[in-house]
């Protein structure tokens, strides 16, 4: 009976979570349909609420913006309204670091969270994964004595809270691994485990 009820465990927990994660998911981006007008929304043109419409509506958004900003005109436009935020006090603050932080996560020419390595972590005799997300700047790169990598070590079994570390370059290993892998390694406290490919010092 133990074994029969741990075994429906494991198979049950990943489905639930997995429904759970797309329900909250779903459900968050339906509220996009706000930003309709109520005479146009789903409930009054139908007559019920109709899910996952709202997934189409943000997708939609995404595109006609991305399609916009890609021509000269929109960008023009684009410039305009970051300048107007730029005059705005707070405002400007929130947005300008939003920017720069998703600039650098998905520029196609950056390098962060595109390498997979291993850091000393929390102490010297211990090794743990890490990403990497840039080098150090100007006045921080200016007082150290040698170079350093700017890395993001995950949490488990959450990765999105981690800590940042400035780590020496001659204390980081960079593995030949995917990303996704390594999530997944972090994620399942390093049950799953990854195909490493080979290994090098940076």
């Amino acid at each position: 009976m133990k074994r029969y009820f741990l075994t429906g465990i494991v198979v049950l927990i990943p489905l639930v979570i997995t429904v759970w994660v797309l329900r909250l998911i779903v459900n968050t981006l339906d509220e996009t349909l706000f930003l309709l007008p109520a005479s146009i929304r789903p409930e009054a043109l139908f007559g019920f609420h109709i899910p996952g419409l709202g997934v189409l509506v943000t997708l939609l958004i995404v595109l006609l913006t991305g399609a916009v900003a890609a021509n000269l005109l929109g960008r023009r436009l684009l410039q305009l309204g970051e300048d107007l935020l730029a005059r705005i006090p707070v405002v400007n603050t929130i947005y300008t670091g939003v920017k720069q932080v998703s600039d650098t996560l998905f520029s196609s020419s950056g390098q962060a969270f595109r390498k997979v390595l291993l850091v000393r972590y929390p102490h010297q005799g211990v090794w743990t994964l890490a990403f990497l997300t840039g080098t150090p700047q100007g006045a921080i790169a200016e007082k150290l004595d040698e170079p350093h990598l700017n890395v993001y070590v995950p949490t488990t079994p959450n990765p999105t809270s981690g800590f940042f570390l400035m780590v020496p370059v001659r204390d980081v290993i960079e593995l030949d691994i995917a990303v996704d892998d390594a999530l997944k390694h972090i994620i399942s406290m390093g049950v799953v485990e990854v195909g490493l490919g080979k290994t090098s010092a940076l």
